[in-house]
């Protein structure tokens, strides 16, 4: 899989490795800003805190 993204992609090796490097960096902040807070939600949907709330 790796061998054939690699041969897709244009350009001599360090453009394909910029690409690569800022897709990595687009997956990443996806997975960070919105994949993993909306799953968060799924296993701790009480946000709400109880200490000092009597």
């Amino acid at each position: 899989m790796y061998a054939a993204l690699w041969r897709v992609l244009p350009g001599p090796w360090w453009v394909r490795v910029l690409i690569l490097l800022v897709l990595l960096a687009g997956v990443l902040y996806a997975l960070y800003f919105h994949v993993f807070p909306w799953v968060f939600t799924f296993f701790a949907p009480d946000q709400e805190s109880t200490i000092g709330g009597g």
